[in-house]
């Protein structure tokens, strides 16, 4: 096989997490007087570290940022997820029969990744030494450095890893990175994307046999 070792990006791929955020950062943005729509969240913060967003609503603040602000986002998105937070569907089961090594690298702090992924029950896939956050090495995507240090950790070189992504940063940290990837999502989305020559796919049930289909003709 190509491929030695599949690297999941986390919110969007394993957890159902993109809306819950989005609606935190609409709450978010008008305490500091910037009215922005649920869609607009969603379209345009998906994927986007904290410090990019941050940046933006800097930008559109008439009035200063409080020094509390990060700590209140990460309090009120925490208890959002404790409550809301879903799997994404069929996840378990893909996980259950994946035959490859593989871990989750992801843009959000370590604390918050293992809050998402024990809500949902899916910690027990991923020891510890198979969580990497961007925090870690100060660098997020689109930057490829964060599946790069995941790849180096768990052996691998770029070109023997397949990275399962959702959001436009992530991908387009996987392929400057010189990995495949692998897109996870709907019609809408990939539209919205309008990328060519990648591959999509939307039902986890299918992904075990779309890394087997993926990496024999490759």
């Amino acid at each position: 096989m190509k491929y030695n070792c599949v690297i999941f990006d986390c919110d969007g791929v394993l957890v159902d997490s993109e809306s819950i955020a989005a609606s935190v950062w609409v709450e978010m943005a008008k305490k500091i007087g910037v009215s922005i729509s649920f869609k607009f969240a969603f379209d345009e913060f998906t994927g986007k570290s904290f410090n990019s967003i941050l940046g933006y609503l800097k930008d559109k603040s008439n009035s200063e940022i409080p020094y509390e602000f990060e700590k209140q986002y990460r309090e009120k998105s925490y208890a959002a997820f404790k409550a809301n937070l879903q799997p994404i569907e069929g996840i378990h089961e893909a996980l259950k029969i994946i035959s490859l090594p593989y871990c989750v690298a992801s843009s959000g702090p370590l604390e918050k990744i293992k809050l998402n992924l024990s809500k949902v029950d899916l910690l027990k896939f991923f020891s510890n030494d198979r969580i990497f956050s961007c925090y870690e090495i100060n660098k997020w995507k689109p930057d490829p450095a964060i599946y790069i240090h995941a790849a180096k950790k768990m052996g691998f070189d770029p070109h023997e890893c397949l990275v399962i992504e959702d959001s436009i940063p992530g991908i387009q940290a996987a392929i400057s990175g010189g990995f495949d990837v692998l897109i996870y999502a709907n019609e809408v989305k990939k539209k919205k994307f309008n990328l060519k020559g990648q591959t999509f796919f939307s039902k986890m049930s299918d992904l075990n046999e779309i890394i087997a289909n993926k990496s024999s003709i490759i």
